[in-house]
């Protein structure tokens, strides 16, 4: 059975093509993916990313209990600020990718992938060892709101002062009468804000919103333009970029994983394929013959298979095709050349800085 949001029926009023996503019922586009892409980069784009996961940890000891579970360090931040952590396997693999909220050594929220959903809960049930984990997913949902006019239409429907609230920091207070967590955090490059709600509160914290932003330029956002925004940056996808089968330093996220720390899952593993050498990187590459690099396209090297295309577009912004995938290590440093199949053909691409996109 399709799940759905919310918001499920104001997306349907506002026209928006809905598609089955992770088993939700989900918009991938209202007016077009370019268009509400280039919103978000120029003006406000509002998602509903309602169909993400929350579980929170509560009691003495819950600090110490995520501390174990995911790779990078709590303690190394203070209360009101986030992390950017991985949930991983005894190999050092993914089991997801996490936001990890730190309101109180007592109390830590975490925010996990929609495909993930029940997966995770039961992943950090059987491991936690201490503070046990409670499902909060179906209290809340959730408003992503994205772009460099973001700030100032959510400080106009808000008292708190969102200029103490910095890059992975988070409060609460009201927005539009709705009671939420203001997160500044997102997916898209841009500055931003996750507003984390009652269920019941969503539409009119929703309307609200696109009502106050309509001097801003604000339009609302599906998951075409998410997918686009997040690939200009090479922010990673679970379940293309980073999965089961690839480790956080093969995903070049070894500044998530704090291996000076004391134990956490996959610690070992990691510690163990950092001493050996990483085998195989995950890069960001340009086109530079005809086509656009898709998911699961293989990456050629003499004409002979050795990676693999996680995920790619023609980009909006920076209007070129642009893919990430995994190639062996001597072909990960900027300038190296490969090819990618396209349909049967070999066309070339070179490996580039990322992010892709850069502000102007």
């Amino acid at each position: 059975m399709v799940r759905r949001t919310p918001l499920n029926e104001a997306h349907r009023k506002l026209g928006a093509r809905m598609v089955d996503f992770a088993g939700w019922d989900m918009p991938v586009q209202y007016s077009s993916v370019i268009g509400e892409h280039e919103t978000v980069r120029t003006a406000v784009g509002l998602f509903d990313v309602s169909h993400m996961g929350e579980v929170e940890f509560n009691g003495p000891g819950a600090l110490e209990t995520v501390n174990a579970l995911i790779s990078n360090d709590l303690t190394r931040i203070s209360d009101g600020q986030a992390v950017y952590a991985g949930l991983l396997n005894e190999q050092g693999t993914f089991v997801d990718d996490i936001v990890a909220y730190r309101f109180s050594p007592e109390r830590i929220f975490i925010c996990v992938n929609a495909s993930n959903r029940e997966k995770d809960f039961a992943w950090m049930k059987e491991h936690a060892k201490g503070v046990k984990p409670v499902d909060r997913g179906d209290e809340f949902a959730q408003i992503a709101v994205q772009g460099p006019k973001a700030a100032g239409l959510v400080q106009r429907l808000t008292k708190a002062d969102l200029s103490k609230v910095g890059t992975y920091r988070f409060t609460e207070g009201e927005v539009a009468g709705v009671k939420s967590i203001i997160s500044r955090t997102g997916y898209t490059g841009e500055d931003g804000f996750e507003l984390y709600c009652p269920p019941g509160g969503a539409v009119k914290l929703w309307d609200a919103l696109l009502t106050e932003g309509q001097q801003d330029g604000v339009k609302p956002c599906g998951l075409g333009a998410r997918d686009s925004l997040r690939t200009e940056m090479k922010y990673a996808l679970y379940g293309n970029d980073i999965d089961d089968k690839h480790t956080a330093l093969e995903a070049g996220l070894g500044w998530i994983v704090k291996l000076d720390k004391p134990a956490f899952i996959g610690k070992d593993a990691l510690v163990a394929q950092k001493a050996a050498g990483v085998k195989r990187k995950l890069v960001g590459f340009e086109l530079t013959g005809s086509g656009i690099p898709r998911h699961g396209y293989a990456i050629l090297k003499d004409g002979k298979p050795v990676g693999e295309v996680t995920s790619g577009t023609m980009g909006p912004s920076v209007k070129k095709p642009i893919g990430i995938g995994y190639v062996p290590t001597e072909l990960s440093a900027e300038g190296s050349t490969f090819d990618v199949d396209i349909r049967g053909r070999a066309v070339p691409a070179v490996v580039v800085k990322t992010p892709f996109y850069k502000k102007p």
